[in-house]
């Protein structure tokens, strides 16, 4: 389904840089310096970078769900640029306009599937961003939403009165998922979809955000240290290095003609990799110059 030109693209991001203000005895970090960026209506946009390169950052900041928040106490700060979401612009945004921001996006956090509440059950945890933004919500309407969510993402409805330690890696990754999807958002903004998963069924997790971004027509921003990952479901990537943005396109413009010295080593290692050299693809399962 395509949308309408006059609504607004779910992510536009302008000469954006984000710190870490001065805190104790640690100085100021910037963890992302300069980036812009415009998520198209309906595409798919996969982020790939080292460990420290800003994507998780960034991935909380435009999510809005914890804007401007950091680790303990230090807040993330929008110190340059600025970036839009759904139309809303994130500098200096206002508690109001937060909240009618994370109506429209959804956000599948780093280790998701390990960090659900363990004493709820997968009702209630699909459950629990429909009653976050409203607790008046039809209780009945509610449960018919959740069951149809939890079909969705390919779960047996006997799952949804049992709690997470009763399911598999697999299976809590796909509860977050239909979490983080139960209320209909327009984006998605997954960090890691992957991570933590049994290795045996990361194909079928990434699979099916595949599909139900294509059934459901949202927009989508994943972040990955596995090409082969966004390979599967991403209409351009971009590379983060340092918290830059080296390298934004299709993953053949990206790593054919690489401009950026990163990228270029990135892309060397994933051709030493290539097992069919001939067949012009650059595809590894993991980015290379991550440790284990």
């Amino acid at each position: 389904m395509r949308r309408v030109e006059e609504e607004p693209y779910p992510i536009v991001a302008s000469d954006l840089t984000i710190e870490y203000p001065a805190h104790g005895a640690s100085s100021a970090f910037v963890a992302v310096r300069g980036f812009t960026l415009t998520l198209g209506r309906g595409e798919v946009l996969g982020l790939l970078g080292e460990s420290g390169s800003g994507k998780s950052t960034l991935a909380r900041v435009l999510s809005g769900a914890d804007s401007g928040s950091g680790h303990g106490d230090v807040r993330a700060q929008i110190t340059g640029g600025d970036a839009s979401v759904q139309g809303h612009s994130l500098r200096r945004i206002s508690r109001r306009k937060l909240a009618r921001l994370t109506f429209g996006v959804g956000m599948l956090s780093q280790n998701a599937a390990m960090t659900l509440p363990a004493s709820l059950t997968v009702a209630d945890i699909v459950a629990e961003p429909v009653l976050d933004r409203d607790h008046r919500y039809d209780r009945h309407a509610l449960d018919t939403a959740v069951a149809t969510m939890v079909d969705a993402v390919r779960l047996p409805l006997s799952l949804l009165s049992k709690y997470p330690y009763e399911l598999s890696s697999g299976q809590r990754q796909r509860v977050a998922l239909a979490r983080a999807l139960v209320f209909g958002p327009t984006l998605l903004i997954a960090d890691e979809p992957t991570a933590g998963v049994d290795a045996l069924v990361r194909n079928d997790i990434i699979d099916l955000i595949g599909e139900l971004q294509r059934e459901r027509a949202f927009s989508a921003l994943l972040i990955s240290n596995d090409l082969a990952v966004l390979q599967r479901v991403a209409d351009r990537i971009g590379v983060m290095h340092e918290g830059v943005l080296v390298g934004l396109g299709s993953i053949d413009e990206v790593f054919d003609n690489p401009w950026h010295p990163y990228v270029a080593e990135l892309a060397a290692a994933l051709a030493l990799d290539d097992p069919d050299p001939d067949d012009g693809s650059l595809l590894s399962t993991t980015d290379p110059t991550q440790e284990a």
